[in-house]
Order: structure tokens, then C-alpha cells, then sequence
């Protein structure tokens, strides 16, 4: 079953799968109309934590994503396929999406999705990388709940220098940060084609 991927890097490791029909930046997938089942990774940087900061020091509006996160929800919901977010996003209250239980399992919304919380360590991240998963019409997997595993760390001269030798710095490029783990990528494959059509 072809699945569509909406909202991911041009180039990344979405693209060259068979079956897979990948929506970068160059091809907008605000304006995707089916008919296959999708895995959205709508843009999070005016729907995370950090938005708020931004906003305050003269950046963009937090929600403001030109309609991303409005799309990936509908074509999830009409299509069937899961949609991908930060943990703690401002996308979900904003879209009366129920923030699922930390410590793991679906739990249903009201429109016939289902949420959960997923730390992308358990499948392969560097980081703990806390997600928040939106599924509509497909077979719901146990995922590996709970905090992952301890993320790696390494030092750096820099953080050497500025924080006691007891701590711990993450030293990872923003691409690093952003990826989606090849084994994480492979799960919301599998569940997008479970999709009932």
C-alpha cells in the first residue's frame, strides 16, 4: 500500500522508499488530496516550547505555521495515518487534542483519533526526543512505553568549560536533532498501512 509522507525533509529518509510518496517543501503538502494514507511531520517550530521565547523577542507568532499543522490533521483524519509532534506541542490544546498520559498507551479523542506519548530513544535517537503520535482509522501497535533509555552524551571542550564535569552536555547538530530515527520512521509506516480504507 502506497502511503504518503507530508511535511518532511527534501532528501531524507523518506525519500528512495518503494511505496512511499514523499511531500517536502517543494511540493507543499498543505494541498495533498488523497487518496493514500499519510505520515505527517507538520513544521513545529511556532507550536513547540520555545515558540513563546521567539515571539516575545519580535519573531513569529506561536501557531503561526502558514496552515501546516491544520492540514496534516485533516489529511490524517480524512486519509487515516498518524501525524508526529513534539511532546507538550502547542498544536494539541490549540486543536482540542486530549495530551496523552506519559507513561504510555493510546488514549481516544472525541473525532475517533487516538494519541500517544513516545519517546524516539527506544528507536534509535540520540535523545530522549518525547513525541506525541495522532492516529485515525488504523491498528493501534504497542509502541515501547515510558522514558527510554538513557540518551547518549559526550562532552565538548565548550561545555567542558562552562559546566561542572559532573554534568552532562547533548552536543548535536539541528539535522541530527530533527531526524526521524530509520526504526521510528518504519513504525508510523507500518501503522499509516493499516489504514481502513
Amino acid at each position: 500500500m502506497t502511503v504518503a509522507a507530508l511535511f518532511v525533509a527534501t532528501g531524507g529518509c523518506y525519500f528512495g522508499l518503494q511505496d512511499i510518496d514523499p511531500w517536502d517543501v517543494h511540493r507543499d503538502a498543505r494541498t495533498y488530496d488523497g487518496p493514500h494514507p499519510v505520515v505527517a511531520h507538520p513544521p513545529c517550530a511556532r507550536w513547540c516550547r520555545l515558540a513563546g521565547l521567539v515571539e516575545s523577542r519580535g519573531g513569529p507568532k506561536r501557531g503561526h505555521d502558514g496552515g501546516c499543522f491544520a492540514a496534516a490533521l485533516a489529511a490524517v483524519r480524512r486519509w487515516g495515518g498518524v501525524l508526529e509532534h513534539p511532546a507538550w506541542s502547542g498544536a494539541w490544546p490549540a486543536f482540542g487534542l486530549p495530551p496523552p498520559n506519559i507513561e504510555g498507551g493510546w488514549q481516544a479523542d472525541i473525532w475517533g483519533g487516538w494519541c500517544c506519548h513516545v519517546e524516539q530513544r527506544w528507536y534509535g535517537h540520540r535523545a530522549s526526543k518525547a513525541t506525541w503520535l495522532y492516529a485515525v482509522g488504523c491498528d493501534l501497535p504497542q509502541l515501547r512505553w515510558g522514558a527510554g533509555p538513557e540518551p547518549e552524551a559526550r562532552y565538548s571542550e565548550a561545555a567542558i568549560g562552562a559546566r561542572p564535569r559532573s554534568q552532562v552536555c547533548e552536543r548535536m547538530s539541528k539535522r541530527e536533532r530533527n531526524a526521524t530515527p530509520l526504526e521510528f520512521r518504519d513504525v508510523l509506516i507500518a501503522i499509516a498501512r493499516t489504514a481502513h480504507a
